[in-house]
């Protein structure tokens, strides 16, 4: 299907207009509209959303095809309620890329049409951006002598911070977790003000210098930046502590001196927080972040501001990867063997595999960066359709953790811990220093038994074994997330034997407690960090040392914060 060449089919009224409409069910078809009424034919073009009636029902569909004739009798077709957007929200490389993932994933087309637009947009929300919230200081605040502010030194820094230029409520967010009571202070002590838009035009990319690269890293830039006004898959395997992320950011510099946009992929949500502070302490540019504990009006504007090209840098988990970008120039996919970036529900895609498609029609390179590289990029650098990039040992003084592999047969367990564990982690205590421990499972246990029949508790919807959440006192599937009442007797024989089976997060932080009652023990896992703003304290804490113990599943064990 070509959308760069459609073309509106020559009439002279939308009666004689007929619309093709991708609809979020699942058939693999497209639906027939005729125009809704009073519409102006300059706003039906390829990419834009509407309302059609389907049913007894009302959904948001996607334009995606302008025709003159149909299959069905014109007298039968139903007209569409309205038109949502005055012009289209995806490109026709967009549309090109959807269609291409569509066929090659063999799902329903409205279903994948859709889900490039985030939650709001796809329940028929207006595509418009609300302003954001400035804050700049006043002549009376750029000329007051500090010693006036000194017994409140919240207001003072926060003076400081706005010298520079007017920021947002978000940009001072970032640097003041409670900059609402000084900045109020500061407004009525007629020092600062409310603006709707900054008055100045960011000059400089960078705020810092980059670090200087070792011979390795260099090499890599180099290769990158020569290559950035053309396709190239790029794989970079470097050992943990060789500098990837510096790598990174002196490309995307490059990037974002063309004045071009760069989208950045990470596997797990609870990766963006640091990486994107990283970014925001190197880069002046807007940076948007995208993810799924972002609320519905947070989603919609992330997207809204890369669709429009507002924003420079896009930092998400592999639901960003669809988001419109006007002046692509780089896509980087971090830890990219990470069996996270598998959609494993719904329209199941590789992120992986669908940015180096999207990349190759947008003509831009991309990165794969990875510890230890999949099979199936190894494989491809091997047959020399990636170019392979090396990082072989750690950056600066950096030196190789020393590792024991413990033998725990014959050893007496506490909840999964041995006694030399233990003693390693006395010892790491003793010396003030924090302790890391991971584990790949979240809940209590991984499945509920019967000691009496052999029962256990499998999910009736798709046959995994259900999780076991003791202090939710729930059964979970992981899977689908269904979820039940923890029993207290077996369904199949109503014996009251039952056992969790197994460890997780939960469990292990039962033993850490009873065990080390006397230190600060946090767990970081989707269970501890669903609700806004949580997992960021925790990473604050941890930052300020005062956390003691983290136990973390083994995707959210990716912390540098130590």
């Amino acid at each position: 299907m070509e959308f760069s060449s459609q073309k509106r089919p020559k009439v002279n009224s939308a009666k004689k207009i007929i619309l093709s409409i991708a609809v979020p069910i699942p058939l693999n078809r497209l639906f027939d509209y005729l125009p809704p009424d009073d519409c102006i034919l300059e706003h039906l073009q390829p990419g834009i959303r509407l309302k059609v009636p389907f049913g007894k029902n009302t959904k948001t569909g996607v334009l995606l095809l302008l025709k003159s004739d149909s299959n069905i009798d014109t007298s039968k077709l139903k007209k569409a309620h309205a038109i949502l957007d005055n012009a289209p929200l995806l490109s026709s490389k967009d549309l090109e890329l959807l269609y291409w993932a569509q066929t090659y994933y063999h799902h329903p087309i409205g279903d994948v049409f859709l889900s490039a637009f985030p939650t709001a947009l796809r329940k028929g929300k207006p595509s418009t951006l609300k302003l954001p919230r400035y804050f700049q200081l006043t002549e009376a605040g750029k000329s007051i002598d500090h010693q006036a502010l000194k017994n409140a030194p919240k207001q003072l820094a926060l003076l400081k911070l706005l010298q520079e230029k007017a920021l947002s409520s978000q940009e001072i967010s970032h640097f003041f977790k409670l900059w609402r009571a000084p900045l109020k202070a500061l407004i009525e002590k007629k020092y600062a003000i409310e603006t709707r838009q900054t008055s100045t035009k960011e000059e400089l990319i960078t705020r810092v210098a980059p670090l200087t690269a070792n011979s390795e890293q260099q090499a890599a830039i180099n290769t990158v930046t020569a290559q950035l006004d053309k396709f190239s898959v790029h794989l970079l395997e470097g050992v943990t502590g060789s500098g990837k992320t510096e790598v990174y950011l002196q490309i995307i510099q490059q990037v974002l001196e063309n004045g071009l946009q760069v989208l950045v992929l990470l596997p797990e949500i609870t990766l963006t927080p640091q990486l994107e502070a990283r970014f925001k302490q190197r880069f002046t540019v807007a940076i948007e972040t995208y993810h799924s504990q972002h609320n519905e009006t947070q989603r919609l504007t992330a997207w809204l501001n890369m669709q429009q090209g507002n924003s420079a840098i896009l930092l998400g988990t592999r639901s960003a990867l669809l988001t419109p970008l006007p002046r692509p120039g780089l896509i980087i996919l971090d830890e990219e063997h990470d069996a996270s970036f598998k959609q494993q529900e719904g329209f199941r895609f590789s992120a992986r595999d669908v940015a180096i498609v999207r990349a190759k029609m947008l003509n831009i390179p991309v990165i794969l960066g990875s510890a230890t590289p999949s099979l199936e990029s190894l494989y491809n650098a091997q047959k020399k359709r990636y170019q392979l990039l090396k990082l072989p040992k750690r950056a600066g003084e950096a030196v190789p953790p020393s590792l024991s592999l413990l033998d725990i047969r014959n050893q007496a367990l506490q909840e999964g811990l041995s006694p030399p564990l233990i003693r390693a982690i006395n010892k790491t205590l003793a010396k003030n220093e924090q302790v890391l421990l991971f584990l790949n499972r979240r809940g209590f246990a991984p499945t509920l038994i019967c000691h009496s029949c052999g029962w256990v508790a499998q999910c009736t919807r798709c046959d995994a074994n259900l999780v076991v959440h003791y202090r939710q006192q729930k059964l979970r599937c992981h899977h689908c997330a269904s979820e039940q009442a923890l029993p207290r007797h077996c369904c199949a024989c109503k014996s009251e034997q039952l056992s969790p089976l197994g460890l997780g997060t939960e469990r292990v932080e039962n033993a850490l407690h009873s065990l080390f009652p006397q230190q600060k023990i946090v767990r970081l896992d989707r269970d501890r960090t669903q609700r806004k703003g949580v997992l960021e304290q925790h990473l604050e804490a941890i930052n300020q040392g005062q956390v003691d113990i983290i136990l973390s599943t083994q995707k959210l064990g990716l912390i540098n914060s130590l």
